[in-house]
């Protein structure tokens, strides 16, 4: 093995210790296995305990949407939707849409209203008679 290098026992390869993180439950301090693979250990065991998602049901929901986002459907999705109340999946979002979704504590009426006042509508004025505007209220 090469002076600062070890073997990732998930991919087989051998990759600097820069490759990644340092576990202090390790008897050497090093990482147990890289980057990668450690992010995407994470990444299912994540799903797993919070949605109850096995990584095969994940990517069947994934194929099932044809790896589009919902939202705006110009790239891949990443990241699981899911309802804050019941805990039921929606489906799979890029990370932006999901975030709103969560900001906006999936409440229709705030949503519809962020969209009205995205696209002008919120502050244009109608003519309620000659010389006379009304704002919406």
């Amino acid at each position: 093995m090469p002076s600062g290098h070890k073997r990732c026992p998930r991919c087989e390869a051998v990759k600097p210790h820069t490759e990644g993180e340092r576990d202090g439950s390790s008897s050497d301090g090093l990482p147990g296995c890289c980057r990668d693979r450690r992010a995407e250990r994470n990444r299912t065991g994540c799903f797993e305990r919070e949605y109850g998602l096995a990584p095969a049901e994940l990517d069947a929901v994934v194929a099932e949407r044809h790896g589009l986002r919902r939202i705006c459907p110009a790239a891949p999705a990443a990241h699981v939707d899911h309802c804050h109340g019941t805990g039921r999946v929606r489906g799979v979002l890029c990370f932006s849409c999901n975030a709103v979704l969560g900001q906006f504590e999936d409440r229709p009426d705030a949503i519809r209203r962020a969209a009205a006042y995205v696209e002008g509508i919120a502050w244009k004025p109608t003519l309620a008679a000659p010389g006379v505007c009304r704002l919406p209220s």
